[in-house]
């Protein structure tokens, strides 16, 4: 669980509801044809912009942003080099019982096993990588067509809102419902966007990033096992991947 993403969803809702508190009931910010016009829009275009199945996709990349299910980088070294020092002993046939946490270095291990060459391997797991990515962007791509429609639709019902607000102008107690339309749906689109669906959408791109990374880890790491690469070599290949402070952990584990 990445408490960061949960804890700032939380925590920005919960201080915009305090701040109304504090001004008045709450029941002063909550407007039905508002709602519909900006909840109801900005689903309505999605689904114009894409398809049914891959919005219900979208889902469950969201989740990618509330959890981080990868293997530590570090761990995954360790284990590489484990698998590289006892295929030199053994031979790559002894890795095939073999125990792997991450299911990617697992696939490359076994097709290795199985006796297909490294070069097909590597084809074979980057052209998996970059489905990967290509799923992912798209992914990134409709909740940040959902951030930037959100505040057009608030403006869209701030404009209905106007509208209803004009024509009513000789009945004074009509206008103050046109006029919570005009304004709440502005803030409807303002906080789906700006607290909701763009940081979504960032924090996407950010665990793509790593995974990317993590998989081409992975891949190098399974073409040194199999060109049978000195374990001190493979580790140096590795480490290159590594950010300065995972470089710690690296040398306090090896201590």
């Amino acid at each position: 669980m990445d408490i960061a993403t949960l804890a700032g969803i939380i925590g920005g809702l919960g201080l915009i509801f305090v701040s109304m508190a504090m001004g008045g009931p709450i029941s002063a910010f909550v407007n039905g044809p508002g709602l519909l016009i900006v909840f109801g829009g900005t689903i309505a275009a999605t689904l114009i912009n894409e398809g049914l199945s891959h919005v219900k996709g979208a889902i469950k990349v969201c989740i990618q942003a509330f959890f981080d299910r990868k293997q530590e980088p570090v761990q995954m070294i360790q284990q590489i080099v484990e698998l590289a020092s006892k295929a030199r002993k053994e031979g790559l046939v002894s890795l095939e019982g073999e125990e792997i946490a991450d299911d990617f270095l697992a696939r490359g291990v076994r097709l290795g096993v199985d006796g297909l060459s490294p070069e097909v391997i590597q084809s074979t797991l980057s052209s998996e990588l970059a489905a990967l990515k290509r799923r992912h962007e798209r992914g990134h791509k409709l909740f940040k067509f959902m951030g930037s429609t959100a505040p057009a639709m608030g403006m869209v019902g701030t404009l209905i809102g106007l509208v209803q607000m004009l024509q009513t102008l000789e009945d004074p107690a009509a206008i103050g419902p046109a006029m919570a339309v005009a304004l709440l749906t502005t803030l409807y689109g303002a906080i789906l966007a700006f607290l909701i669906f763009i940081p979504i959408a960032q924090k996407l791109e950010i665990r793509t990033t790593e995974e990317v990374v993590h998989k081409k880890l992975a891949i190098v790491g399974v073409d040194s096992i199999l060109k049978g690469d000195n374990t001190l070599v493979i580790q140096s290949k590795l480490e290159s991947f590594l950010s300065p402070a995972e470089r710690v952990k690296m040398d306090e584990a090896k201590n």
